[in-house]
């Protein structure tokens, strides 16, 4: 049964309040209407999953609450609603998410009452990370990730990757988190800048190979073959002229072939030492290793890349895909997947959470996705639950 789902709008016109409301509780829902800001901020607690928010309240208008929303680390999904005009709501819904907020859609006034419907019906509320989160103001110092990493301290969580057509779970992306012993899981974003600048970052990425080649076993085969596996790569780690050899030497060395490996590269960090990074990886691709411009769409070299990057696959930032219901990211979308065809690249959504997100990217030809609307990174444990549970007809029927 899907979570309940507390919900929370300000406007202030109540007829608009008492519509949403309706609609909330015919899905079975809770939901809290305000017409003012301090009534809103006095309502809004840690339980609030979802919020419409109009942005031409009198007083504090909208803008001003999304900046006191940012301040707070609101988590809750949000929906902007305004008559003012689409180029004001895109330019907001592009402010807060500058400022962290997750951004669901926005409703124009006057709105359908079947577009509110579909926006609460298919709102899905990211489960909560047991971990030290993104917003987490907690410092680590230098000795406590030497430790870590002479520990091993380190896992993998693992996110299904399905492919459209089939519906298929085609591979796995691996992510790292640190097991940290008094604080549990942290994520990636707390720690990975600091290993860099330790200079730890090949010890740590030797770790996270070795946890992902022991573990893909475990996940099995697909009806075509072996399950590929995704491994980020920091940039620096591809300054190294010995990385290609000693990489495939342990992918066979664990019984893998390098054609089951993607190296996912982050799109901002490959231009630093050009000439070096495409020495590695123009070897890697000459040993059949996979190679993935990740975040693609958010950087700003996006075309050098692409000219100079033997690359095999694009990845369309999640943000981007967050931010469909924008028609330029929507315009990015469809551009980016023509582009990555016409170049004999395959093309992953990451992020996806919803089913008109799905259906869009589906309509596009989009080749792969993966994100919360099928599963969030999983141990390998509870990934192979979730396999044994998966039924590939839920995709590729498109329902």
């Amino acid at each position: 049964m899907a979570k309940t789902q507390r919900i929370l709008v300000i406007d202030d016109d109540p007829d608009v309040g008492m519509l949403i409301q309706e609609a909330a509780k015919a899905n079975g829902n809770d939901c809290i209407v305000t017409t003012d800001a301090d009534s809103f901020f006095k309502a809004f607690t840690p339980e609030v999953t979802l919020i419409f928010l109009d942005l031409m309240i009198p007083g504090l208008d909208g803008v001003e609450i999304l900046r006191q929303l940012g301040r707070k680390r609101c988590v809750a999904g949000v929906v902007l609603m305004s008559g003012i005009g689409k180029r004001v709501m895109e330019s907001a819904n592009s402010l807060a998410m500058s400022l962290g907020l997750y951004m669901v859609g926005h409703l124009a006034k006057p709105f359908r009452i079947a577009d509110l419907e579909k926006l609460i019906g298919g709102y899905v509320d990211p489960e909560p990370q047991s971990s030290v989160g993104q917003g987490a103001e907690i410092y680590f110092e230098g000795a406590d990730l030497w430790r870590a990493v002479e520990r091993n301290e380190f896992v993998l969580h693992y996110q299904p990757q399905i492919e459209i057509k089939t519906g298929r779970v085609v591979g796995v992306e691996g992510l790292v988190r640190w097991q940290h012993p008094g604080q549990g899981i942290v994520l990636p974003g707390r720690f990975i800048e600091s290993v860099e600048d330790l200079g730890l970052i090949d010890q740590l990425t030797l770790l996270v190979f070795h946890h992902g080649l022991s573990e893909l076993d475990l996940f099995g085969r697909s009806d075509e073959g072996p399950l590929t596996l995704s491994l980020n790569i920091s940039a620096l780690s591809l300054q190294n002229l010995d990385f290609p050899n000693r990489f495939v030497g342990l992918v066979e060395a664990y019984g893998h072939e390098p054609s089951n490996m993607i190296l996912e590269i982050n799109e901002s960090g490959l231009i630093r030492q050009l000439s070096r990074t495409l020495d590695v990886l123009t070897r890697l691709r000459m040993k059949h290793v996979q190679l993935s411009i990740d975040d693609f769409g958010i950087g700003y070299s996006m075309m050098d890349q692409l000219r100079n990057v033997p690359a095999t696959e694009i990845k369309i930032d999640k943000s981007i895909v967050q931010n469909m219901h924008n028609d330029n990211s929507r315009v990015i979308i469809q551009k980016t997947i023509e582009l990555g065809h016409d170049l004999g690249m395959r093309v992953t959504a990451e992020g996806v959470e919803t089913q008109d997100q799905l259906n869009f990217l589906r309509a596009q030809h989009c080749d792969i996705v993966q994100g919360y609307l099928f599963s969030e990174p999983l141990s390998s444990a509870r990934l192979l639950e979730w396999m044994a549970q998966y039924r590939p007809s839920r995709i590729s029927s498109g329902h």
